[in-house]
């Protein structure tokens, strides 16, 4: 049922930099191969947007007879540049996967899953959504996603179709933390001018691991102008090659040290005072409380010299504005510790002492482009949900990412009956993943729209199988940016699995389904259109292109008004205060510490890995197996104490669970962590590769949200280190 009955997978090197595919269909691949490879006509180049993360790169899919021939970066897309990553190579066999799901499935009452037919599935889907609504009301239904421009515009406007206001995405586990401290401190996330900066801080965060190619091109392009790079990290990261310096700080212990350094900018009178002066409020009495965090104080705790602490601070001053702490993302601003909103607040004000904001080689906030929506005569607009969210109790985080990892609980507690999810894996991601199904499970109705069984998938009353990336149109995405821009991802190849549905008509048939069709009663190209429409762009255009980068830079060296109550940078915050938490930011501990018998397990990407979506893949799952990169790293020093070898089989013991891994011992941790990568641990029985890979450090993590944030504190977890047989 869930395998593709196909008699085998190859796969074609078109070159070093460059991927193909595998066999399908009733020609073996390498007679398709010997057929077709060597003839250089009927090659078909569709632009498009990658899928291997978030970041949705523009690519070039190159196709042959209606398959796969290679991919290539966009030459025009800001975040490509034309080039693309080893994820965004191998992710183009995910359409080629034995493993995809090829029809839509419905759980039966022994718990297996049979197939059901489309229509079957809609109404049976829309049905049980109406009693829902009826009997519990609107606010009872969620939806869950991996941001993506179709599931962006199309959950959302079916939530408000419904009249529920619970719309959430993936960030409880990537930057939640960081966009609360972020957008009530400075009024949103800008990103950082890398290529123009003289001095770079990177704190937890890693461009050659967690990586867009253009960010590693500007990165490059800072050092050839002879900027200074420090990273900031328990572990040694793979940026290694481009930084001067590495500070292998205690975990948990980043805000110490940015808290620190700003007290040497102020004590010392290297901040920009008239950036200050005309564009915050509240720093006297921020400058107040920082009195007492000094660099020695920072030292204690962070493990940083006190000498270092302050010669960083002065020659990031002496360099400002053209100076920057990048903004990250999970690092240490994001789902890690309990202090990581605070770390988010220290870190934007740091960058405001500097007077970086909107200015050359510092923060720069991005420009989104106008786009247009649909006319509300011929395609009515459902209004908003005015009923309070089922996460209400989270004040200061986004309405745009909200707390999913709630849900579970408020499912028990009877507060949420109806989920839908969108190519997103909160049970192995999200937090505790036993904890994750006992409460899912526990739903009326639980809908999941993906390509693969993931784990996610097992607590389902339906799954519906989507085609791949490559196999459908999205709708149009507006690109933030120095230039803002609109891309597109489209139909690049032959509809693999002819049984698999674009999420766009699976929302509008469900609502169809619910006597709501009458807001999906449009296509994703007239969609598209009217979103082109403001921009004088034609939709032809726009799929010949793929990415157009709008000629509407944003101007360097003006501060904008920012988006806060204050529209200044706000060192003192009355939203936090009104919230019940602190106004000014503060020294707060992380929530547990190791002793010198355990460690704190801390956790990372890999640059050929996204989290657990892409360790099904047979080709990047080779790299793994030949560079065994599934192992816990642990300190070489702490390893000798312990009498651990390189390779030996060691149990990490936490508070709830144990697990069996192999060893990294190394020089580039610090001694208090022990460090495993994020993408392994997969247990769906479907997913046949990646089963049994390596463990997953969700296994350990006990239930706990950030009552600020409302992040998954996945780094605030203290294991023990055994070798296995002693």
């Amino acid at each position: 049922m869930f395998r593709n009955q196909i008699s085998r997978r190859t796969f074609l090197k078109a070159s070093a930099a460059t991927t193909a595919l595998a066999s399908i269909g009733t020609i073996g691949f390498n007679s398709w191969q010997t057929l077709y490879a060597e003839n250089k006509e009927n090659v078909s180049i569709t632009p498009s947007l990658c899928n291997a993360c978030s970041s949705k790169c523009g690519i070039l899919v190159h196709s042959k007879e209606g398959r796969l021939w290679k991919v290539e970066g966009h030459p025009d897309h800001p975040f490509s540049k034309g080039k693309i990553c080893a994820r965004g190579h191998g992710v183009a066999t995910l359409a080629y996967s034995p493993d995809r799901i090829t029809q839509p499935l419905k759980k039966t009452e022994d718990g297996q899953f049979a197939p059901i037919t489309w229509e079957e599935a809609y109404q049976e889907i829309g049905t049980k959504l109406n009693q829902i609504i009826k009997k519990d009301g609107p606010d009872k239904v969620v939806f869950v996603e991996d941001p993506r421009p179709t599931g962006k515009f199309y959950g959302p406007r079916f939530l408000a179709a419904i009249g529920s206001p619970n719309y959430f995405n993936h960030l409880v586990v990537c930057s939640n933390a960081r966009d609360t401290g972020f957008i009530h401190t400075i009024g949103g996330v800008p990103g950082a001018d890398i290529a123009n900066s003289k001095y770079i801080m990177f704190i937890g965060r890693s461009y050659g691991d967690g990586l867009r190619p253009a960010s590693v091109q500007a990165l490059a392009k800072a050092k050839d102008n002879k900027a200074k790079v420090v990273l900031v990290d328990p572990r040694l990261n793979n940026t290694a090659p481009f930084a001067d310096e590495w500070l292998s700080i205690r975990p948990g212990t980043d805000l110490a040290f940015v808290l620190a350094m700003s007290n040497v900018l102020i004590k010392e009178e290297l901040y920009d005072k008239e950036f200050i002066s005309n564009y915050s409020v509240g720093f006297e009495d921020y400058a107040k409380e920082i009195e007492k965090y000094t660099p020695e104080w920072a030292e204690k705790i962070s493990g940083i010299s006190k000498e270092t602490i302050i010669r960083i601070a002065r020659e990031m001053a002496s360099v400002k504005p053209m100076a920057v702490i990048e903004q990250s993302w999970r690092g240490a601003f994001g789902s890690t510790y309990a202090n990581s909103v605070d770390t988010g607040r220290a870190v934007a004000l740091f960058n405001a002492l500097l007077g970086n904001l909107q200015q050359k080689g510092g923060f720069t906030f991005p420009k989104a482009p106008k786009l247009g929506t649909l006319d509300p005569l011929k395609h009515p607009e459902p209004a908003k949900s005015k009923l309070p969210r089922v996460d209400a109790e989270f004040h200061l985080v986004s309405k745009g990412a909200g707390v999913a990892s709630v849900i579970p609980q408020k499912a028990m507690e009877g507060k949420v009956k109806a989920a839908i999810i969108i190519q997103t894996n909160p049970v192995r991601g999200y937090g505790n993943p036993q904890h994750m199904m006992e409460g899912l499970e526990k739903l009326e109705l639980m809908v999941v729209i993906d390509v693969q069984m993931s784990e996610t998938t097992l607590v389902a009353d339906y799954v519906l199988p989507e085609p791949s990336y490559l196999e459908r149109d999205d709708v149009l995405e507006g690109l933030p940016g120095g230039k803002p821009a609109v891309c597109l991802r489209q139909k690049a190849i032959d509809l693999v699995h002819p049984d698999t549905v674009p999420a766009d008509k699976i929302f509008t048939e469900i609502a169809k389904a619910m006597g709501l069709g009458q807001y999906f009663n449009f296509t994703v190209d007239e969609l598209n259109q009217a979103m082109l429409a403001p921009l004088g762009i034609a939709l032809t255009e726009m799929k010949k292109k793929g990415t157009i980068v709008l000629n509407d830079p944003i101007k360097l060296g003006q501060v904008p008004q920012l988006k806060t109550p204050s529209g200044k940078v706000e060192f003192y915050n009355e939203s936090f205060a009104k919230a019940g938490f602190w106004p000014i930011v503060k020294w707060v501990e992380p929530k547990v510490m190791p002793d010198q018998d355990s460690f704190r397990l801390i956790t990372g990407k890999q640059s050929y890995h996204t989290h657990a979506y892409t360790a099904n893949l047979p080709y990047m799952l080779q790299i793994t197996k030949d560079y065994q990169s599934e192992r816990l790293w642990i300190n070489k020093q702490r390893a000798d104490q312990m009498g651990l070898k390189d390779g030996d089989l060691v149990e990490v013991e936490s508070s709830i669970t144990k697990s069996q891994v192999k060893i990294k011992v190394t020089e580039r941790l610090h001694p208090e962590c022990v460090y495993v990568p994020s993408p392994y641990g997969n247990f769906s029985e479907h997913l046949h590769l990646a089963n049994g890979v390596g463990f997953s450090y969700m296994d350990h993590i006990p239930v706990q949200v950030d009552p600020i944030g409302g992040t998954s504190m996945i780094h605030e977890i203290i294991v023990k280190v055994r070798k296995v047989g002693v």
